[in-house]
Order: structure tokens, then C-alpha cells, then sequence
């Protein structure tokens, strides 16, 4: 019996090491789903595949269906890093009491911006008079998508919860453009990266809508580790991003996915105001 207990023992101990061992050996990441999942497979796919080299591990991407499940994968350890915006960094920093850390962003996202968009045909021409229409956002939790858009339009005297007929969401950047090129919603808020890319590549529903308005700027995505991540991995995973410039031709295909030029390090306090705008738009409280 002493012998099979500690064969059991043994197994045990050694079933743990493997266990951790592997885990020390794969980085698990996801992101915010504010575009297509297609999209998202192709644009992290070539990151994926560096990081990768840079790091000598195995690196999983985990697609997601909402934007709370990133924040509570992060919460919960299911995955090590996740790319998401300041509103849903502000989210993760408040489920983790603070430990999960924001360390990499483009350096495009520290001055960020939205733009409010309206039928190709449409004759407003402020944002004012846009009260009684319907408007698209994406996500609930999205930045550029719906909390600094509805954060300016307060600003400029317009209160999405009383001065529009209708508010919709609807889910993604590109799907906010389909509702409006559609008629779904009179107005829409989206990023500007998005935007940019649409028109770029000629899409039909960018075609059949225009730009009403861009907002000021603000700080906005961003990549987030989990707080008690090993410091060694995090040092050389930040390293990995810094390497990358859209100037060197090895890199550029990879940056142009991910629509940067070049990565820098990020802080916690750089979303302040992200968590200011959300407390005074009643988005948390």
C-alpha cells in the first residue's frame, strides 16, 4: 500500500510539473472582437508567428465572442496577454484590483481617434443636429465605439440617452458602417483605423457613407499581461514589440496588418482620463 500511495504521489507531483511546464511554454493571447473574426485570424495570425521566434514559446490566439469574456479570460488566467482597448483595459484593471498591467501599445493609439459617420447623401452638418436620428455604436465596451463617442457628444450638448430616437449596437467597427450604408441607423461611431482601412480597400458600405465629425484625440489600445505573469517573459515579449518598425522591410506586411507604424511602452495612468470619461457617461461606476 506505501509503495502505491507514493507511485501515486509520484505521478501526481510530476503530472503538476508537466502541466506547468507546459504552460511555461505556450503564451495564450486574445483581443477585443471589434472587427470580424476572420479579420482578427488574419491580422494576428503573422503576429502570432513572430512573437513566436521572439519569445521561443508556443503562442495560442484564443478568438472571443464579446469583449467582457477577454476581460474575465485575463481575470481568471486563461490567457496570458490580450489586446484591448483603454475602455476595456479600465474594465480589466478594476476586475483585477489593479494588477493586470498594460505594457505595449502603437504608438498610432496615443492619439487616438473616432469619427461619427452619415449616409453619403445626408445633409447634416454638426453633430447637434443630429438629435431625433438613430445611432449606431459598437460595442457597449468599446472606446472608439461607443464611450468617447457618446463622451463627445456630450460635450457638444448632445445626450445619447434623451436626444436620439434610438441607440443600436452593433458589435464591430465594419458592422457599424454596414448599419448605417444600410439605413439601420441614421449615424454611426467607429475608429478611425478601421475607417481608414475601409476606404482603402473599397468597401461597399464605406463607399455609400461619409465622415460627419472626428474627435478630439485620446489614448486608446493597448496589449495587457496578466499581473503575476513572469517579469523575464514580459521584458522579452515588450522587447519583441519594440523590434518592430513599419520602415524595416522585413516587418513591414506585419505592421500594415496591424495598422502601426511603430510600438512603444505604455503605463497604467496613460488611461486616466479613458476611466474619467467612463465614470462620467455612467459606464461604470
Amino acid at each position: 500500500m506505501k509503495t502505491i500511495l507514493r507511485c501515486a504521489a509520484a505521478c501526481f507531483i510530476f503530472g503538476v510539473m508537466g502541466l506547468q511546464a507546459n504552460a511555461q511554454n505556450v503564451l495564450r493571447i486574445s483581443a477585443i472582437p471589434d472587427e470580424a473574426p476572420t479579420e482578427l485570424q488574419r491580422k494576428f495570425k503573422p503576429l502570432g508567428d513572430y512573437l513566436a521566434a521572439e519569445t521561443g514559446m508556443k503562442v495560442e490566439f484564443t478568438p472571443v465572442t464579446d469583449y467582457a469574456a477577454v476581460v474575465e479570460s485575463l481575470a481568471t488566467k486563461k490567457i496570458d496577454m490580450a489586446w484591448l482597448g483603454g475602455f476595456t483595459y479600465v474594465q480589466t484593471k478594476i476586475r483585477t484590483n489593479g494588477t493586470a498591467l498594460p505594457i505595449i501599445q502603437r504608438v498610432e493609439d496615443e492619439k487616438f481617434r473616432s469619427v461619427f459617420i452619415v449616409p453619403a447623401d445626408s445633409t447634416v452638418k454638426t453633430l447637434p443636429e443630429l438629435k431625433g436620428s438613430t445611432i449606431a455604436f459598437g460595442s457597449p465596451s468599446s472606446t472608439s465605439g461607443h464611450l468617447m463617442p457618446r463622451y463627445f457628444l456630450m460635450q457638444a450638448g448632445v445626450n445619447p440617452d434623451k436626444d436620439f430616437k434610438n441607440i443600436a449596437f452593433s458589435g464591430a467597427h465594419d458592422a457599424t458602417v454596414a448599419f448605417v450604408a444600410s439605413g439601420k441607423a441614421d449615424v454611426g461611431a467607429l475608429n478611425i483605423s478601421v475607417w481608414d482601412k475601409l476606404l482603402e480597400s473599397k468597401n461597399p458600405n464605406a463607399l455609400k457613407v461619409k465622415v460627419l465629425s472626428t474627435t478630439p484625440t485620446y489614448f486608446d489600445y493597448n496589449w495587457t499581461v496578466r499581473g503575476d505573469l513572469d517579469p523575464a517573459l514580459v521584458k522579452k515579449i515588450s522587447n519583441a514589440f519594440l523590434k518592430l518598425e513599419a520602415s524595416n522591410p522585413s516587418y513591414k506586411e506585419l505592421m500594415d496588418l496591424q495598422r502601426a507604424t511603430k510600438y512603444v511602452t505604455t503605463k497604467s495612468s496613460n488611461y486616466d482620463d479613458i476611466e474619467k470619461a467612463a465614470r462620467s457617461a455612467g459606464l461604470i461606476k
